[in-house]
């Protein structure tokens, strides 16, 4: 099942997605926290603004290489246990919204991946319960201002600035993480290309280290990691991020004014 966040006219709601009469079904409330209940309306998808499907409540969990390939292009070791760091929640945006580069960068990345959106409170989870605590799957761009990382001691300013976050197009509940693909490309030539299943650490591992560290709670996110292939991302450019089955969150890319 797809659900989707979106506004039409003055309203903001929540919805299924009917894929094959291209309508989202409009649900009462967050079905995070409400269930699938429908209002009875159908709204056009070509009617509708897609926005975030979620904005987190406390946090967005990030995961730095935690593909082979990535690593070794930057240089780095695949490290034992899962590399975590925050992004703040204001940091997101919605498909469609504007990457803006700041100017404290000379150099801005693209880094897609796979997001896991917590839909209950998890604390210490195992391995064998992670799924019990996911509510689904969105797709992310982990943007990243390259030079100020390789600057800092820690990288909270370079994946930090507000638009460094975006989410979307819609949250699946039902991904297919063994044969899934995702695909970034910018202006229409793809740039990166890998399979969830070549994660170092899975999605079960990443979801018990994290609720290990801090109290997850629903509707955060965590970033899984983002494969070979990151480049720059400059004013005008628009990028892509594509994952099989998910969709493709689309944003353009604006120097600060």
């Amino acid at each position: 099942m797809k659900i989707a966040r979106f506004s039409h006219g003055e309203t903001i709601a929540f919805g299924i997605v009917d894929e094959e009469e291209h309508e989202l079904v409009v649900l009462k409330s967050d079905p995070m926290f409400a269930g699938y209940d429908p209002t009875g309306e159908r709204v056009p998808l070509a009617e509708a603004k897609l926005l975030a499907p979620v904005i987190p409540r406390s946090k967005v969990v990030a995961v730095g290489r935690n593909y082979r390939e990535h690593a070794a292009e930057l240089g780095n070791e695949v490290p034992a246990e899962p590399l975590i760091f925050l992004k703040p929640n204001t940091s997101v945006i919605g498909p469609g919204d504007a990457i803006v580069l700041p100017r404290q960068s000379e150099r801005v990345e693209h880094e897609g991946e796979v997001a896991v959106v917590i839909g209950r409170i998890a604390k210490n989870v195992s391995e064998a319960d992670a799924a019990g605590v996911i509510f689904g799957y969105t797709i992310a761009n982990d943007v990243t201002a390259r030079d100020l990382q390789r600057r800092d001691e820690q990288w909270t300013r370079a994946k930090g600035f507000d638009t460094f976050c975006p989410l979307g197009p819609v949250i699946d509940t039902e991904l297919d993480l063994e044969r899934g693909t995702i695909e970034t490309s910018v202006n229409g030539v793809r740039r990166q290309e890998g399979r969830l299943a070549d994660m170092v650490h899975s999605i079960p591992a990443l979801v018990a280290y994290s609720s290990s560290v801090f109290t997850l709670l629903p509707g955060d996110v965590i970033l899984t990691g983002t494969p070979a292939g990151v480049g720059p991302i400059v004013d005008g450019d628009t990028v892509e991020v594509t994952v099989s089955g998910l969709g493709t969150l689309s944003n353009p890319v604006r120097a600060a004014g």
